[in-house]
């Protein structure tokens, strides 16, 4: 019996979806430790929060008078505002590095598909 349909190789296509896919794959590995990292990054940050509502909590108990309290809170800002400046400067990392593999990747996979057409043309 003569078909009409041409034989496929059922091993060559599983091969060429899986090619085709990997670039997709990539992607969506790094999105979820893009997304793990921000998350510790958010845990981090509210871990700096909890400590300076303690401080907060404790210079107001251990205070003698207004101007210690005072002053107390003055210092708890100062270092808080600093530890946030610095999560600032960390989230912008974490941006920016997402940002630059992402970029890679979606270069890498262009390239690819660039050269796979090329081939079949």
């Amino acid at each position: 019996m003569n078909s009409t349909f041409p034989s496929v190789d059922p091993q060559a296509f599983l091969a060429s979806c899986r090619e085709s896919m990997a670039p997709i794959l990539q992607v969506q590995q790094e999105n979820l430790k893009a997304v793990e990292r921000l998350a510790r990054y958010q845990y981090a940050v509210a871990g700096d929060y909890l400590e300076w509502i303690l401080s907060q909590a404790k210079a107001a108990v251990a205070a003698t008078s207004p101007t210690e309290f005072l002053a107390k809170q003055t210092e708890l800002g100062s270092a808080l505002s600093e530890t946030l400046r610095n999560r600032g400067q960390e989230l912008a990392t974490i941006a920016s590095e997402t940002q630059s593999t992402m970029t890679q990747l979606v270069n890498d996979a262009a390239a690819k598909a660039s050269t796979t057409f090329k081939k079949a043309a």
